[in-house]
Protein backbone atom coordinates (compact mmCIF):
# COMPACT_ATOMS: atom_id res chain seq x y z
CA UNK A 1 0.00 0.00 0.00
CA UNK A 2 0.85 3.28 -0.71
CA UNK A 3 -0.03 4.62 2.87
CA UNK A 4 2.36 2.22 4.38
CA UNK A 5 5.15 3.40 1.97
CA UNK A 6 5.19 6.89 3.61
CA UNK A 7 5.83 6.15 6.79
CA UNK A 8 8.05 3.51 6.17
CA UNK A 9 10.44 5.22 3.36
CA UNK A 10 10.16 7.93 6.21
CA UNK A 11 11.41 5.36 9.03
CA UNK A 12 14.48 4.29 7.06
CA UNK A 13 15.69 7.85 6.21
CA UNK A 14 15.31 8.02 10.17
CA UNK A 15 17.08 5.21 11.05
CA UNK A 16 20.18 6.18 9.26
CA UNK A 17 20.03 9.28 11.21
CA UNK A 18 19.14 8.63 15.03
CA UNK A 19 19.56 5.45 16.79
CA UNK A 20 16.27 3.53 16.76
CA UNK A 21 15.16 5.80 14.56
CA UNK A 22 13.35 7.99 16.90
CA UNK A 23 14.60 10.33 19.65
CA UNK A 24 12.17 8.78 22.24
CA UNK A 25 11.82 5.42 22.76
CA UNK A 26 7.51 5.68 23.87
CA UNK A 27 7.06 6.62 20.22
CA UNK A 28 8.56 3.37 18.66
CA UNK A 29 5.51 0.91 16.81
CA UNK A 30 5.63 -2.15 14.49
CA UNK A 31 6.70 -2.39 11.65
CA UNK A 32 7.12 1.76 11.77
CA UNK A 33 6.36 4.74 14.07
CA UNK A 34 3.19 6.41 13.42
CA UNK A 35 4.28 10.04 12.21
CA UNK A 36 2.04 13.04 13.33
CA UNK A 37 1.03 15.67 11.12
CA UNK A 38 -1.72 17.98 12.60
CA UNK A 39 -3.66 17.85 15.22
CA UNK A 40 -6.39 19.77 17.20
CA UNK A 41 -7.95 19.46 20.46
CA UNK A 42 -8.15 15.79 21.35
CA UNK A 43 -7.40 14.69 17.47
CA UNK A 44 -4.40 13.80 15.87
CA UNK A 45 -3.39 13.37 12.09
CA UNK A 46 -0.72 11.22 10.90
CA UNK A 47 1.06 10.92 7.73
CA UNK A 48 -1.56 8.39 6.23
CA UNK A 49 -4.43 10.72 6.95
CA UNK A 50 -5.77 8.71 9.74
CA UNK A 51 -7.39 10.34 12.82
CA UNK A 52 -7.34 9.28 16.21
CA UNK A 53 -8.66 10.54 19.46
CA UNK A 54 -5.41 11.61 21.63
CA UNK A 55 -5.67 10.08 25.57
CA UNK A 56 -1.85 10.12 25.63
CA UNK A 57 -1.66 13.86 25.40
CA UNK A 58 2.16 13.85 24.84
CA UNK A 59 2.67 11.68 27.91
CA UNK A 60 0.16 13.97 30.21
CA UNK A 61 1.75 17.62 29.14
CA UNK A 62 -0.95 18.71 27.24
CA UNK A 63 -3.94 19.51 29.84
CA UNK A 64 -5.93 21.67 26.76
CA UNK A 65 -5.10 19.14 24.33
CA UNK A 66 -3.62 20.14 21.45
CA UNK A 67 -3.51 23.63 19.50
CA UNK A 68 -5.34 25.61 22.07
CA UNK A 69 -6.12 28.72 21.08
CA UNK A 70 -5.78 30.71 23.71
CA UNK A 71 -2.12 29.59 23.83
CA UNK A 72 -1.81 29.86 20.40
CA UNK A 73 -2.11 33.25 20.31
CA UNK A 74 -0.21 34.57 23.01
CA UNK A 75 2.37 32.54 22.10
CA UNK A 76 2.63 34.01 18.50
CA UNK A 77 2.32 37.08 19.87
CA UNK A 78 5.47 36.51 21.80
CA UNK A 79 7.39 35.02 19.02
CA UNK A 80 7.08 38.21 17.23
CA UNK A 81 8.37 39.83 20.21
CA UNK A 82 11.60 37.32 20.08
CA UNK A 83 11.72 33.48 21.97
CA UNK A 84 15.16 33.89 24.51
CA UNK A 85 16.64 36.55 25.53
CA UNK A 86 20.16 37.12 27.65
CA UNK A 87 17.46 39.18 30.06
CA UNK A 88 15.00 38.21 32.16
CA UNK A 89 10.79 38.87 31.26
CA UNK A 90 8.03 40.40 33.17
CA UNK A 91 5.77 36.80 32.26
CA UNK A 92 8.50 34.68 33.78
CA UNK A 93 7.81 37.06 37.16
CA UNK A 94 4.19 36.47 36.35
CA UNK A 95 3.89 32.97 36.09
CA UNK A 96 6.09 32.30 39.23
CA UNK A 97 3.28 34.54 40.79
CA UNK A 98 0.59 32.12 39.41
CA UNK A 99 2.38 28.61 40.79
CA UNK A 100 2.55 30.52 44.02
CA UNK A 101 -0.87 31.99 44.09
CA UNK A 102 -1.95 27.89 43.54
CA UNK A 103 0.11 26.59 46.90
CA UNK A 104 1.12 28.25 49.51
CA UNK A 105 3.87 25.42 49.83
CA UNK A 106 5.24 27.37 46.74
CA UNK A 107 6.99 30.16 48.62
CA UNK A 108 9.80 30.68 45.45
CA UNK A 109 10.30 29.18 42.36
CA UNK A 110 13.16 28.44 40.34
CA UNK A 111 12.08 27.72 36.05
CA UNK A 112 13.95 24.97 34.13
CA UNK A 113 13.45 22.91 30.62
CA UNK A 114 12.34 19.25 31.47
CA UNK A 115 10.57 17.49 34.36
CA UNK A 116 13.85 15.39 34.81
CA UNK A 117 15.70 18.65 35.33
CA UNK A 118 13.43 19.81 37.87
CA UNK A 119 13.61 16.06 40.02
CA UNK A 120 17.81 16.87 39.37
CA UNK A 121 17.53 20.66 40.92
CA UNK A 122 15.44 19.15 43.58
CA UNK A 123 17.65 16.74 44.42
CA UNK A 124 20.94 18.88 44.24
CA UNK A 125 19.02 21.61 46.39
CA UNK A 126 17.77 18.85 48.93
CA UNK A 127 22.02 18.25 49.16
CA UNK A 128 23.05 21.30 49.22
CA UNK A 129 20.60 22.39 52.16
CA UNK A 130 21.36 19.37 54.84
CA UNK A 131 25.37 18.80 53.80
CA UNK A 132 23.85 15.17 53.23
CA UNK A 133 24.73 12.74 50.24
CA UNK A 134 21.74 10.35 50.35
CA UNK A 135 18.44 9.91 48.75
CA UNK A 136 15.57 7.56 49.18
CA UNK A 137 13.20 7.00 46.86
CA UNK A 138 10.27 4.25 45.95
CA UNK A 139 11.19 1.16 43.93
CA UNK A 140 9.74 1.23 40.70
CA UNK A 141 8.88 4.97 40.54
CA UNK A 142 10.03 7.19 37.84
CA UNK A 143 11.17 10.48 38.33
CA UNK A 144 13.63 11.44 35.08
CA UNK A 145 16.83 10.24 33.98
CA UNK A 146 18.93 11.67 36.56
CA UNK A 147 21.21 8.88 37.74
CA UNK A 148 20.22 8.95 41.12
CA UNK A 149 16.13 9.53 40.12
CA UNK A 150 16.11 6.95 38.17
CA UNK A 151 17.65 4.05 40.26
CA UNK A 152 15.73 0.93 40.56
CA UNK A 153 13.03 2.14 38.13
CA UNK A 154 13.23 -0.84 36.05
CA UNK A 155 13.98 -3.73 38.43
CA UNK A 156 12.60 -7.38 37.75
CA UNK A 157 12.28 -9.85 39.71
CA UNK A 158 16.05 -11.04 38.75
CA UNK A 159 17.21 -8.52 40.90
CA UNK A 160 14.79 -6.33 43.09
CA UNK A 161 16.63 -7.91 46.05
CA UNK A 162 14.78 -9.01 49.25
CA UNK A 163 11.22 -7.28 49.40
CA UNK A 164 12.09 -5.74 52.90
CA UNK A 165 15.67 -4.56 51.52
CA UNK A 166 15.03 -3.67 47.88
CA UNK A 167 18.12 -3.31 45.72
CA UNK A 168 19.65 -0.16 44.38
CA UNK A 169 19.38 -1.49 40.73
CA UNK A 170 20.72 0.90 37.47
CA UNK A 171 18.38 1.40 34.61
CA UNK A 172 21.23 2.27 32.49
CA UNK A 173 24.87 0.34 31.55
CA UNK A 174 27.73 2.08 33.40
CA UNK A 175 26.16 3.68 36.15
CA UNK A 176 28.45 4.25 39.05
CA UNK A 177 28.62 2.03 41.82
CA UNK A 178 28.97 5.30 44.04
CA UNK A 179 25.46 6.30 42.76
CA UNK A 180 23.72 3.23 43.09
CA UNK A 181 25.26 3.50 46.93
CA UNK A 182 23.62 6.67 47.40
CA UNK A 183 19.99 6.02 47.05
CA UNK A 184 17.86 4.08 49.34
CA UNK A 185 15.39 2.03 47.94
CA UNK A 186 11.72 2.19 49.70
CA UNK A 187 8.52 -0.54 49.63
CA UNK A 188 5.62 1.69 48.34
CA UNK A 189 2.83 2.25 50.76
CA UNK A 190 4.82 0.24 53.88
CA UNK A 191 5.22 2.72 56.17
CA UNK A 192 6.83 0.22 59.22
CA UNK A 193 9.02 -1.38 56.18
CA UNK A 194 10.02 2.43 54.40
CA UNK A 195 11.09 3.57 58.21
CA UNK A 196 13.18 0.81 59.15
CA UNK A 197 15.60 1.35 55.81
CA UNK A 198 15.80 4.85 56.60
CA UNK A 199 16.58 4.62 59.95
CA UNK A 200 19.45 2.69 58.54
CA UNK A 201 20.78 5.70 56.88
CA UNK A 202 19.03 8.79 58.78
CA UNK A 203 22.47 10.99 59.63
CA UNK A 204 23.13 10.55 55.33
CA UNK A 205 19.75 10.70 53.88
CA UNK A 206 19.13 14.46 52.20
CA UNK A 207 15.58 14.16 51.23
CA UNK A 208 12.91 11.33 50.28
CA UNK A 209 11.78 11.33 47.11
CA UNK A 210 8.06 10.47 46.41
CA UNK A 211 5.62 10.39 43.44
CA UNK A 212 1.88 10.36 45.29
CA UNK A 213 0.98 8.85 42.17
CA UNK A 214 3.37 6.73 40.95
CA UNK A 215 2.59 5.64 37.02
CA UNK A 216 5.33 2.53 37.20
CA UNK A 217 4.37 1.98 40.27
CA UNK A 218 0.46 1.25 39.35
CA UNK A 219 -0.79 4.46 39.15
CA UNK A 220 -2.15 4.12 42.60
CA UNK A 221 -2.30 6.86 45.47
CA UNK A 222 -0.38 6.84 48.38
CA UNK A 223 -2.21 5.79 51.23
CA UNK A 224 -2.50 8.51 53.48
CA UNK A 225 -0.65 6.60 56.49
CA UNK A 226 2.15 6.24 54.56
CA UNK A 227 2.93 9.90 53.53
CA UNK A 228 2.36 11.22 56.75
CA UNK A 229 4.85 8.72 57.98
CA UNK A 230 7.48 10.05 55.14
CA UNK A 231 6.86 13.51 56.19
CA UNK A 232 6.95 12.68 59.95
CA UNK A 233 10.02 11.04 59.89
CA UNK A 234 11.96 13.48 57.75
CA UNK A 235 10.87 16.42 60.01
CA UNK A 236 12.45 14.61 62.75
CA UNK A 237 15.49 14.07 61.20
CA UNK A 238 16.62 17.02 59.90
CA UNK A 239 15.65 15.69 56.18
CA UNK A 240 13.52 16.73 52.98
CA UNK A 241 9.94 15.51 51.48
CA UNK A 242 10.26 16.23 47.95
CA UNK A 243 7.25 15.58 46.00
CA UNK A 244 7.49 14.89 42.32
CA UNK A 245 4.32 16.21 40.51
CA UNK A 246 5.51 16.78 37.00
CA UNK A 247 2.48 14.62 36.01
CA UNK A 248 0.40 14.43 39.15
CA UNK A 249 0.42 18.55 39.54
CA UNK A 250 -2.88 18.36 37.13
CA UNK A 251 -4.50 16.51 39.61
CA UNK A 252 -5.83 19.46 42.45
CA UNK A 253 -5.38 23.15 41.94
CA UNK A 254 -2.09 22.89 43.84
CA UNK A 255 -1.17 19.59 42.94
CA UNK A 256 -1.89 15.87 44.18
CA UNK A 257 -0.20 16.95 47.31
CA UNK A 258 -3.90 18.60 48.03
CA UNK A 259 -5.33 15.07 48.92
CA UNK A 260 -3.04 14.44 52.15
CA UNK A 261 -2.68 17.59 54.14
CA UNK A 262 1.50 17.09 54.09
CA UNK A 263 3.30 20.15 52.95
CA UNK A 264 6.62 19.06 50.85
CA UNK A 265 9.86 21.13 51.14
CA UNK A 266 10.00 21.16 47.57
CA UNK A 267 8.31 20.53 44.58
CA UNK A 268 9.15 19.56 41.16
CA UNK A 269 6.98 20.32 38.22
CA UNK A 270 6.76 19.65 34.76
CA UNK A 271 4.11 18.53 31.12
CA UNK A 272 1.66 20.53 31.95
CA UNK A 273 2.62 23.65 33.41
CA UNK A 274 4.42 24.11 30.20
CA UNK A 275 1.07 24.23 28.03
CA UNK A 276 2.66 22.39 25.17
CA UNK A 277 6.56 23.54 25.87
CA UNK A 278 9.58 22.05 27.35
CA UNK A 279 9.50 22.80 31.23
CA UNK A 280 10.48 22.35 34.34
CA UNK A 281 10.20 24.15 37.68
CA UNK A 282 11.53 23.87 41.56
CA UNK A 283 8.78 24.94 44.10
CA UNK A 284 8.81 25.02 47.76
CA UNK A 285 9.96 26.62 50.84
CA UNK A 286 11.64 29.43 50.72
CA UNK A 287 14.78 28.75 53.39
CA UNK A 288 15.31 25.88 50.95
CA UNK A 289 15.01 27.75 47.45
CA UNK A 290 17.56 30.32 48.80
CA UNK A 291 20.45 27.35 48.37
CA UNK A 292 20.36 28.95 44.67
CA UNK A 293 20.10 32.50 45.88
CA UNK A 294 23.52 33.90 43.53
CA UNK A 295 22.74 36.93 45.81
CA UNK A 296 23.64 35.30 48.92
CA UNK A 297 27.28 35.86 50.64
CA UNK A 298 27.63 32.22 50.15
CA UNK A 299 26.30 30.58 47.24
CA UNK A 300 26.14 27.00 47.64
CA UNK A 301 23.86 25.60 44.60
CA UNK A 302 24.68 27.58 41.43
CA UNK A 303 21.94 27.12 39.16
CA UNK A 304 21.19 28.36 35.55
CA UNK A 305 19.94 27.22 32.28
CA UNK A 306 20.06 28.66 28.74
CA UNK A 307 16.46 28.27 27.86
CA UNK A 308 15.16 28.42 31.80
CA UNK A 309 12.07 30.56 32.10
CA UNK A 310 12.16 31.71 27.77
CA UNK A 311 9.33 33.56 27.21
CA UNK A 312 7.94 31.38 24.84
CA UNK A 313 7.00 28.42 27.44
CA UNK A 314 6.45 31.16 30.29
CA UNK A 315 4.06 32.56 27.89
CA UNK A 316 2.62 29.03 27.25
CA UNK A 317 2.19 27.71 30.33
CA UNK A 318 0.77 30.76 32.44
CA UNK A 319 -2.17 31.07 29.77
CA UNK A 320 -2.19 26.94 30.10
CA UNK A 321 -2.83 27.30 33.86
CA UNK A 322 -4.65 30.54 34.39
CA UNK A 323 -7.23 28.51 32.12
CA UNK A 324 -7.22 25.51 34.36
CA UNK A 325 -8.60 27.14 36.94
CA UNK A 326 -10.50 25.15 40.35
CA UNK A 327 -13.50 24.90 38.15
CA UNK A 328 -11.94 22.98 35.23
CA UNK A 329 -9.91 20.84 37.14
CA UNK A 330 -12.77 19.64 39.11
CA UNK A 331 -14.74 18.96 35.77
CA UNK A 332 -11.69 17.29 34.43
CA UNK A 333 -11.44 14.56 37.11
CA UNK A 334 -15.32 14.26 36.82
CA UNK A 335 -14.81 13.08 33.59
CA UNK A 336 -12.38 10.58 34.82
CA UNK A 337 -14.33 9.23 37.09
CA UNK A 338 -17.01 8.67 34.58
CA UNK A 339 -14.26 6.94 32.36
CA UNK A 340 -12.73 4.48 35.62
CA UNK A 341 -16.12 3.82 36.61
CA UNK A 342 -17.38 3.20 33.27
CA UNK A 343 -14.24 0.66 32.31
CA UNK A 344 -15.01 -1.22 35.39
CA UNK A 345 -18.13 -2.14 34.58
CA UNK A 346 -17.07 -3.25 31.09
CA UNK A 347 -14.35 -5.21 32.30
CA UNK A 348 -16.62 -7.09 34.77
CA UNK A 349 -19.04 -7.84 32.50
CA UNK A 350 -16.00 -8.98 30.24
CA UNK A 351 -14.77 -11.91 32.74
CA UNK A 352 -11.12 -10.64 31.74
CA UNK A 353 -9.01 -10.42 34.79
CA UNK A 354 -8.38 -6.33 34.78
CA UNK A 355 -9.09 -3.86 36.72
CA UNK A 356 -8.64 0.25 36.77
CA UNK A 357 -6.55 2.21 38.85
CA UNK A 358 -5.91 6.22 38.59
CA UNK A 359 -6.75 9.62 40.40
CA UNK A 360 -7.29 12.77 39.03
CA UNK A 361 -7.77 13.26 35.81
CA UNK A 362 -5.00 10.04 35.03
CA UNK A 363 -6.22 6.35 35.16
CA UNK A 364 -4.44 2.92 33.75
CA UNK A 365 -5.96 -0.57 32.75
CA UNK A 366 -3.84 -3.40 34.47
CA UNK A 367 -4.54 -6.80 33.32
CA UNK A 368 -4.78 -7.95 36.94
CA UNK A 369 -7.61 -9.34 38.98
CA UNK A 370 -7.19 -6.61 41.63
CA UNK A 371 -5.48 -3.65 41.79
CA UNK A 372 -1.65 -3.44 42.53
CA UNK A 373 -0.55 -1.75 46.05
CA UNK A 374 3.53 -1.54 45.19
CA UNK A 375 6.23 -2.00 42.03
CA UNK A 376 6.26 -5.81 42.59
CA UNK A 377 2.68 -6.39 42.14
CA UNK A 378 2.22 -3.95 39.55
CA UNK A 379 5.17 -6.12 37.72
CA UNK A 380 3.73 -7.92 34.54
CA UNK A 381 4.38 -11.20 33.81
CA UNK A 382 5.49 -12.18 30.10
CA UNK A 383 2.17 -13.40 29.12
CA UNK A 384 0.53 -10.53 30.93
CA UNK A 385 3.02 -8.19 28.20
CA UNK A 386 1.81 -9.82 25.50
CA UNK A 387 -1.87 -9.68 25.97
CA UNK A 388 -1.33 -5.91 27.05
CA UNK A 389 -0.03 -5.37 23.16
CA UNK A 390 -2.59 -6.91 21.63
CA UNK A 391 -5.53 -4.73 23.62
CA UNK A 392 -3.06 -1.61 22.65
CA UNK A 393 -2.78 -2.82 19.17
CA UNK A 394 -6.24 -2.61 18.73
CA UNK A 395 -7.24 0.48 20.50
CA UNK A 396 -4.86 2.03 17.85
CA UNK A 397 -6.17 0.55 15.11
CA UNK A 398 -9.69 1.14 16.76
CA UNK A 399 -8.49 5.03 16.53
CA UNK A 400 -7.55 5.56 19.85
CA UNK A 401 -3.75 6.64 20.97
CA UNK A 402 -3.02 5.58 24.63
CA UNK A 403 0.29 5.58 27.21
CA UNK A 404 2.29 2.21 26.38
CA UNK A 405 1.07 1.15 29.88
CA UNK A 406 -2.43 0.64 28.95
CA UNK A 407 -2.70 4.71 30.80
CA UNK A 408 -4.39 7.71 29.66
CA UNK A 409 -3.97 11.45 30.83
CA UNK A 410 -7.48 13.11 29.87
CA UNK A 411 -7.57 16.57 28.27
CA UNK A 412 -10.07 19.64 28.53
CA UNK A 413 -10.56 18.73 25.01
CA UNK A 414 -12.05 15.52 25.53
CA UNK A 415 -15.63 15.04 26.55
CA UNK A 416 -18.26 11.97 27.20
CA UNK A 417 -18.15 10.71 23.12
CA UNK A 418 -14.83 10.22 23.28
CA UNK A 419 -14.76 8.41 26.66
CA UNK A 420 -17.64 6.32 25.24
CA UNK A 421 -15.30 5.45 22.43
CA UNK A 422 -12.67 4.75 24.71
CA UNK A 423 -15.05 2.33 27.06
CA UNK A 424 -16.32 1.03 23.92
CA UNK A 425 -12.34 0.15 22.22
CA UNK A 426 -11.88 -1.55 25.78
CA UNK A 427 -14.95 -4.07 25.72
CA UNK A 428 -14.00 -4.89 22.07
CA UNK A 429 -10.21 -5.42 23.11
CA UNK A 430 -11.32 -7.24 26.09
CA UNK A 431 -13.44 -9.70 23.65
CA UNK A 432 -10.19 -10.60 21.91
CA UNK A 433 -8.31 -11.33 25.31
CA UNK A 434 -10.90 -13.90 26.51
Amino acid sequence: MQSESKSMALYQRALKVMPGGVSRNTVLRAPHPPYATTASGCRVTDLEGVERIDFSNNMASLVHGHCFEPVVTAVTEQLKRGSAFTLATEVEVEFAEHLCSRNPAFEKVRFVNSGTEAVMGCLKAARAFTGRPKIAKVEGAYHGQYDYAEVSQTAGPGNWGDPAEPASVPVAQGTPASALAEVIILPFNDPEGAIALLERHKTEIACVLLDLLPHRVGLRPANKDFVAAMRKWTQANGALLVADEVITFRSALGGAQEWYGEVPDLTALGKAIGGGFPVGAICGRAQVMDVMDPLADKIIFPHSGTFSANPITMTAGLVAMRHFDQAAVAELNALADRARANLTQVIEASGVPACITGGGSLFRLHLKPTPPTNYRECYSTPEQNRQLKVLLDHLFHEGLIMINTCSAALSTAIGDKEINALVSGVEGGLKRLG
